[in-house]
């Protein structure tokens, strides 16, 4: 049985805070007609898709809860839904999660090509911190705002639509873990849709990284770990210069070989569309990526039981 899926990573340019969520959808649904119009039956969105990356302000009441969806799908984002589901095309979607019982995550959804959700996912490594940074030009709040994803890293069967395949989500910060990776390999995952908000400069402070170096680094963690979990992954960016602050671009997919088939040239709204050959998984799961034969996991314990570094002592010189 032949294994194939058309896929498109639906690159989003900068949402500026003035922007109604009425105009964001709209340049939404167009690049999902453009995915569609060239084959595609599934669409990967970035993080935070329907507004601003608000953690960089310090907000509170109202104010913040402008961002948040309190439910999925919920009347502002009706459309979206309808539309793929007439297309007959799936997407992943990054949002602000307020559930009913008050608490907030970075979140993102897998939507099949019935409009059903066929799976949920928390942001588990939150980059940032909880106060503001005194005499900081830029702020990243996501620890201030989000909870730590209460979800794992689940892996989703998909159906017939989508060739069976094995399905995992991350958001941003999570591609830059070999853990996240590990953990959906584990479950036998095939493709791995990923949206990100990444600025283009130092968020921690410093001149030491710039556009062109956090560039590289997304797409080579993106890169390295499919190739290492041999699996396909998209993606994919909000970019440019947004609300006085720039993110990259360099959406991308890639093959289980850790080969870029595709690749965003802007910082604009820009579609790439690929064919994605779930076959080609089986060459790393069989042979140099055969978990079973080959891990050694009484070996990895210090991985599971450590959060931060411990270093071997100095030896005495004498």
């Amino acid at each position: 049985m032949v294994r194939v899926l058309r896929a498109a990573a639906a690159q989003m340019g900068p949402t500026q805070k003035a922007d109604t969520r009425e105009h964001t959808l709209a340049r939404m649904l167009d690049m999902l007609e453009q995915a569609a119009g060239r084959g595609a039956s599934l669409v990967v969105f970035p993080e935070l898709a329907f507004t601003t990356f608000f953690p960089r302000w310090l907000l509170e009441g109202d104010a913040l809860d402008h961002y948040f969806e309190r439910g999925m799908p919920n009347p502002a984002v009706a459309k979206l839904f309808d539309r793929a589901r007439a297309l007959r095309v799936g997407f992943y979607v990054g949002y602000a999660e307020l559930t009913p019982d008050g608490r907030r995550y970075n979140c993102a959804i897998l939507v099949d090509r019935d409009g059903e959700i066929l799976g949920r996912y928390r942001k588990v490594h939150l980059p940032g911190s909880v106060e503001p940074r005194e005499g900081a030009r830029y702020q990243q709040l996501e620890k201030r705002y989000f909870e730590y994803g209460d979800l794992g890293f689940p892996a989703f069967r998909a159906g017939s639509a989508w060739a069976h395949a094995i399905m995992g989500m991350m958001i941003c910060n999570d591609r830059r873990w070999p853990e996240s990776w590990r953990v959906l390999g584990l479950q036998g995952v095939e493709l791995v849709c990923i949206g990100y908000n990444s600025a283009a400069y130092d968020p921690n402070g410093g001149v030491t990284e710039d556009a062109s170096l956090r560039t590289f680094h997304s797409t080579l963690v993106t890169q390295a770990n499919a190739y290492m979990n041999a699996t396909w992954a998209i993606s994919v960016a909000k970019a440019g210069e947004e609300d006085g602050s720039g993110l990259i671009g360099g959406s991308c997919i890639v093959d289980p070989n850790g080969r870029i088939v595709a690749q965003a040239q802007t910082l604009a709204d820009e579609v790439i569309v690929a064919d994605i050959d779930l076959d080609l998984c089986r060459q790393g799961k069989d042979k140099m990526f055969n978990f079973a034969a080959h891990r050694r996991p009484e070996q990895y314990r210090v991985i599971t039981e450590r959060a931060g570094v411990i270093e071997p002592a100095v030896l005495d010189a004498d």
